[in-house]
């Protein structure tokens, strides 16, 4: 566990009303990351995880894996799993952030608020993260953003505040990443969170006051709704949105914000055979206090670290004593209050 180093004077977290919320499972915070630098201010927004086949060789140290996460009021972060920050990127108003294995290290990609487009970096397998490029874009507002690679190709996807999406390929080599529109809809109103199924070419996105949506990467951008908000699953706002695959299975993880909890699914190899698996709240354990007013979410699939099944990390709106900062949690211990 790591303590959050930057003290904000926040109010202490307080159980909201969960009236209408389905059954939901608490399981408690494994650990958590430094805190933000933007105090008194809505600031964290989203994480990404990353590992390698050894671990991750960053600066100079050796760690069992990484969590970037966006301060969307002043740039870009990496933690140690420990916690600790080990870089910072002042790049400004990052919303969210995803990332795709390459080589042997990844590249990253964050919604861009401030130039407008999707700002894109790359990690060799050792050193530090490192800019690599920029996707200009038309909206009038980056947002939300995942990652994914379909067929072989990189994949972008920003989301508008105002609902409108841009899909992009990502070519290029070193520092010189760019991108091509090559797709647009609109989702209809605010919306944020998205992941990509990479093994079925399939988008989800999390409209904010409807709910979540399926969308095929591959021809039009025809929908699904997978799940509406109002049966107490997801109360609104819904925020975001990850996958996870462990033991043939695919669980698809959605923040339901408006009463500090986590549904989650199970998605089939084809789609459209989606089946609810329950909810989770995330409860404060040794020292880490629990996650409210849940936002960005972001999952690995598999052994990293101490987490011999899979790890989850969140955002959390309200951390006790500090400014905002991430928690971590252990899959396994969410599949078991869930029954699985």
């Amino acid at each position: 566990m790591t303590v959050a180093l930057l003290l904000c004077g926040c109010a202490a977290q307080t159980e909201r009303p969960h009236r209408f919320s389905a059954p939901t499972a608490s399981v408690p915070a494994d650990g958590e990351t430094a805190a933000v630098a933007t105090q008194l201010a809505d600031a964290a927004d989203d994480p990404a995880i990353w590992t390698g086949a050894n671990g991750v060789s960053f600066a100079g140290r050796q760690h069992p894996g990484i969590l970037l996460g966006t301060d969307k009021k002043a740039g870009l972060y990496v933690f140690a799993l420990a916690g600790d920050v080990i870089q910072f990127l002042p790049e400004g108003l990052l919303n969210n952030v995803d990332l795709r294995g390459e080589g042997q290290g990844f590249i990253a990609g964050a919604s861009d608020r401030g130039r407008m487009g999707v700002a894109l970096y790359r990690f060799e397998g050792a050193g530090q993260l490192r800019p690599a490029g920029f996707i200009k874009s038309d909206l009038a507002e980056p947002y939300g953003f995942c990652m994914g690679r379909v067929a072989g190709q990189l994949i972008a996807v920003v989301i508008g505040k105002d609902g409108q999406v841009r899909e992009y390929d990502v070519n290029g080599q070193g520092s010189a990443l760019s991108g091509t529109e090559r797709r647009r809809f609109a989702v209809g109103s605010q919306s944020e969170g998205c992941a990509i199924d990479d093994a079925t070419a399939t988008l989800y996105i999390g409209e904010e006051m409807k709910g979540v949506w399926r969308y095929p990467l591959q021809g039009a951008a025809t929908r699904t709704l997978v799940a509406g908000v109002g049966d107490g699953r997801l109360v609104a706002d819904v925020e975001g949105v990850t996958l996870l695959r462990d033991g043939g299975e695919t669980f698809l993880i959605v923040s339901s914000q408006g009463d500090d909890a986590f549904a989650v699914w199970t998605v089939g190899a084809v789609p459209g055979v989606e089946r609810y698996v329950g909810r989770f709240r995330v409860t404060a354990k040794d020292g880490v206090d629990g996650v409210s007013g849940t936002d960005g979410v972001d999952a690995w699939s598999g052994a990293i670290g101490a987490y011999g099944r899979g790890l989850i990390a969140v955002q959390d709106n309200v951390n006790e004593g500090g400014a905002q900062n991430f928690k971590l949690v252990d899959w396994a211990s969410i599949r078991a209050a869930l029954g699985r």
